[in-house]
């Protein structure tokens, strides 16, 4: 029998160890071990931060689920990582011993990193549930007492879709309530042109994006590297391209959603050999710690490095197909171990997304994530918005169901008549 752990239950963790139980002998063992006892469905955090949705649509627990299909669950945190002795302690000091181990984690978010930044400061967040929710009480406040908001990314950031995201539904929510006239918005991003999104931009994002932007009198400052907050006040540098400091801003607002920098969590980055300096797992091209044999990792805790320098530091976002991919390959890869076999199976490093706007959406394609591509392409329009929701509803009933199955790729990729994104170039 092989005990196969796996760090973490959001879109790459709990996909896996669903992979897992399909294509393994139930004479093996899987336990999932989660932070929290929900799964949370964190695409749709920027429409619950303006009141678009409640917590109970995007969550649920996580335990029925996974012992329906014959895997263990720990709702605890990691506090220690013995990766030579394949055991793991968690926060009520229990030991867990593994064969395989699977760190799906997601990121630490370095709010640290910028003094006064983040929810115990004075910026807001809409990387978890909780942050959200906390934003959307905070919003509410905003709505009946309007001022200006800024809205962005931190230098070191590599998720710029959901600040995009979630400028353009406070806009479109404003607009409907009539008061968008009484809420100024700027943007304000490590970026270095509006559309950049760390890929070095997509097809015509940044045409694409500067319009829209433009046309909902959205302002933005790119370039940006946020020095420090207080109350009301975000202390900006815009950089040249030299990275250095060519003009000091300070920014007023009312309210305030800027995503931070990511790191590795801490239990993963304290493993001699296994991250890089930020914490993030080296993996080889079958996503195995480059040191660690018998760990592997799949999603935002993975080290990609940047797609190019730029003045301010950003970093390559890891996409949900792209997870997807990474997970197919770490469960064919580990069924292929325990029966003798050498590891053959790669994830697919394409990045695809579907970016809502509001009333309106941007899909875009990169192929492969770094250029020079062999696909480069963006598109614009109400299905996207539509095919976002209805993915999101789709995802999670798969999900509760304990469901296994290429999501993305049958769900998503078949509304552009796509049926392998890894073969669409």
């Amino acid at each position: 029998m092989t005990h196969i752990v796996i760090l973490g239950a959001g879109i790459g963790g709990l996909p896996t160890a669903y992979e897992l139980r399909d294509i393994l002998e139930s004479k093996h063992q899987i336990t999932v071990v989660n932070a929290s006892e929900s799964f949370q469905f964190v695409p749709s955090n920027p429409w619950l931060a303006v009141g678009w949705r409640e917590r109970e649509k995007i969550t649920f627990p996580l335990r029925a689920p996974l012992e329906r299909r014959g895997i263990g669950f720990i709702a605890q945190a990691v506090t220690k990582i013995d990766a030579a002795q394949n055991r793991l302690t968690l926060a009520n000091n229990d030991t867990l011993d593994y064969d395989y181990l699977v760190i799906a984690t997601g990121p630490k978010l370095a709010f640290d990193e910028v003094p006064g930044a983040g929810p115990a400061g004075y910026t807001h967040s809409i990387c978890t549930t909780e942050h959200a929710e906390k934003a959307w009480l905070d919003y509410q406040k905003l709505l009946a007492e309007p001022g200006p908001v800024v809205i962005g990314a931190m230098a070191g950031a590599s998720c710029f879709g959901p600040a995009y995201e979630f400028a353009f539904i406070m806009d479109a929510d404003m607009r409907r309530r009539k008061i968008r006239h009484k809420v100024p918005i700027t943007f304000v991003t490590s970026e270095p042109y509006i559309g950049h999104l760390g890929l070095g931009g997509v097809g015509n994002s940044q045409g694409l994006l500067e319009a829209e932007m433009r046309d909902h009198h959205l302002k933005w400052i790119t370039n940006a590297k946020v020095n420090r907050v207080e109350p009301g006040k975000m202390f900006v540098a815009q950089m040249n391209d030299k990275g250095e400091a060519v003009k000091e801003m300070e920014v007023p607002f009312k309210f305030s959603m800027m995503l931070p920098a990511f790191k590795g969590v801490d239990a993963v980055a304290a493993v001699e050999g296994l991250c890089n300096p930020r914490g993030f797992v080296l993996v080889d091209q079958h996503q195995r710690s480059k040191k660690y044999r018998n760990i592997f990792s799949a999603g935002v805790c993975i080290a990609i490095p940047p797609v190019e320098a730029t003045p301010v530091p950003t970093g390559a976002p890891k996409t949900g197909y792209m997870i997807e991919t990474m997970v197919t390959a770490i469960v064919r890869n580990i069924k292929a171990e325990i029966e003798g076999y050498a590891p053959l199976y790669s994830g697919t490093w394409n990045a695809f997304c579907l970016a809502d706007i509001g009333d309106k959406g941007i899909a875009f394609v990169a192929i492969p994530q770094i250029p020079p591509r062999n696909v480069s392409w963006m598109k614009k329009g109400r299905w996207v918005h539509w095919s976002k929701i209805a993915f999101e509803k789709y995802f999670i009933r798969k999900m509760k169901k304990g469901k296994s199955e290429p999501y993305y790729e049958k769900y998503i990729l078949r509304l552009l008549g796509i049926h392998r994104l890894d073969k669409a170039a």
